[in-house]
């Protein structure tokens, strides 16, 4: 097996990308550290998580005409369509973090005499995503936000064909002050 990941373009057929994969040690590092900081995570507020997912936001669209140039060459979407995804990016992960706050509210359902019932929603802890290539900004996010914004961890496998996708959403998180292991 090849231990390198090789992402052709589509435009010229030439390795746009080479970089090794992940180690089974690094996997499980990642997995590891997910776990570590998941009870610390859930604790903070949801504006806390907004403003953070926000300021994410912001450090993307900073990099809309970098981005938009990487989606172009890795998946091979015209350049004048690939800054358009990075603005429906942002579009809608500012819509989720809008009404991140009302639809993570306990649900109060019909009472019932001697009972006191609720839906409460809980974080369910560390969450896996795996983005395909297509739209790989916009897929990503309508997981990425709601998964961090509910108080999960989050670990983000891209797509072979678009991986950059991964990486740039790290360096905007790190831009950030989300803590270190809540988004890999």
């Amino acid at each position: 097996m090849n231990e390198m990941l090789q992402t052709v373009s589509p435009i010229d057929n030439s390795i746009y990308l080479e970089k090794p994969y992940a180690s089974d040690k690094d996997i499980q590092h990642t997995i590891e550290l997910a776990k570590k900081v998941q009870a610390a995570w859930k604790s903070t507020s949801i504006a806390e998580r907004a403003e953070i997912c926000l300021a994410f936001v912001e450090a993307i669209l900073s990099k809309q005409s970098e981005l938009a140039e990487e989606i172009t060459w890795q998946m091979g979407r015209p350049i004048q369509y690939a800054a358009g995804e990075i603005s429906g990016f942002a579009d809608r992960a500012r819509y989720m973090i809008r009404i991140a706050e009302n639809k993570l509210k306990n649900i109060q359902v019909e009472k019932i005499s001697g009972f006191k019932r609720f839906i409460q929603r809980e974080p369910v802890g560390v969450v896996l995503i795996m983005s395909p290539w297509n739209y790989p900004y916009l897929t990503a996010v309508n997981t990425v936000i709601p998964a961090i914004m509910a108080g999960n961890v989050v670990i983000l496998k891209p797509s072979a064909q678009a991986p950059l996708v991964a990486e740039r959403m790290q360096q905007a998180f790190e831009a950030t002050q989300l803590p270190e292991g809540v988004f890999q």
